[in-house]
């Protein structure tokens, strides 16, 4: 019992919640033999979900939580006054070492507010930023930090590449992971102040493989593995990644429907294409880490279906698995002795 890998689940967050997070938990449970997971919300609604289903009462245990932190609600506010809400409950479990991660597709701000205030940073780091993974020609590269830091010093993006360094190694297995800051040239003197004092920091670093700056349009190429930046400019990439990437698949479905020598065509390539647009698809990933906190909490897509939640639960196996929390405070606490 003790070898299984605790998931403190937020029944409640996202668009699809209960019944999709529900089912993502189910097909979890199925696939990953490891796990067990509390499915934190309303007791009444969760069952309700649950009903005729047959499932392992020992690996999905529902914690009741009373309260529901909406979108619309103030991060800050929601936190310290809704203590019995599905968030605050799972991020409790992970700082009371009763869950090894917490993952929502709730709130963004309530989930980031939590995530520091609750489970707090590692020692040494300054500001932990959210870290999704996006689909390029190569397989993937880590967008770091594409929504928790949108005012960010220069020290906060050089502890964003030494973070990413240490996730794309240990977690997705690329040897000496490249990385680049976003700016507007590929020049050294070009970007704003912000680019320009952090450039020669990362260049500087010892801890990571800086290649220099990146393009916005180098970036689905794949050639960098970790893309550094502040929150503004990463979620302006994030959300024109998404955008274009749905609006490509509906022209091309438009395309292939046209007429009838199309659709001949279409059923020909239709394993081929499926295939490659599986691989640019965000539920491959299921969801983004807030890197640099005491334990996992992983933030999901708000549309997230039963898929996505089944893959995020699937990466906290991986997290632990792959000791990254250990590497991660060891790593800061050796940067923090250096300093002193």
């Amino acid at each position: 019992m003790s070898d299984f890998v605790k998931v403190a689940l937020d029944a409640h967050g996202g668009d699809n919640a209960p019944k999709e997070v529900v089912k993502g938990a189910l097909a979890a449970v199925k696939e990953f033999p490891q796990i067990r997971i509390f499915l934190v919300g309303v007791e009444e609604l969760i069952n309700k979900e649950l009903e005729g289903v047959e499932y392992d009462k020992e690996r999905i245990i529902i914690v009741n939580a009373s309260e529901i932190i909406s979108m619309s609600e103030p991060p800050v506010a929601a936190i310290r006054k809704k203590k019995n809400s599905s968030i605050v409950i799972g991020m409790n479990m992970v700082k009371n070492k009763e869950a090894d991660a917490f993952v929502s597709c709730g709130s963004t701000g309530a989930v980031l507010v939590g995530g520091q205030v609750i489970v707090g940073r590692i020692k040494g780091v300054e500001r932990p930023p959210l870290a999704p993974l996006i689909p390029t020609a190569k397989g993937f590269s880590l967008l770091i930090d594409c929504g928790a830091n949108v005012d960010s010093k220069p020290s906060n993006l050089v502890q964003f590449a030494i973070m990413g360094s240490i996730y794309m190694n240990k977690m997705m297995g690329v040897d000496n992971p490249k990385v680049g800051i976003v700016n507007i040239g590929s020049e050294e003197e070009k970007g704003n102040a912000l680019v320009k004092d952090t450039y020669p920091l990362l260049k500087g670093c010892p801890d990571i493989n800086f290649i220099g700056s990146v393009e916005a349009r180098d970036i689905p190429s794949g050639d960098c593995d970790v893309i550094v930046c502040d929150a503004f400019v990463g979620n302006v990439i994030l959300k024109l990644y998404e955008g274009l990437g749905n609006t490509l698949i509906s022209k091309i479905k438009e395309s292939m429907l046209a007429d009838a020598r199309s659709k001949v065509g279409a059923a020909l390539v239709k394993p081929s294409l499926k295939k490659t647009l599986k691989s640019f698809s965000a539920s491959e990933y299921g969801g983004a880490p807030l890197l640099g906190l005491k334990g996992l909490v992983l933030k999901g897509h708000g549309n997230s279906t039963a898929k996505e939640i089944k893959n995020a639960l699937g990466q906290c196996i991986k997290y632990k698995d792959s000791g990254m929390l250990e590497i991660l405070s060891d790593s800061f606490a050796i940067t923090q002795v250096q300093e002193d």
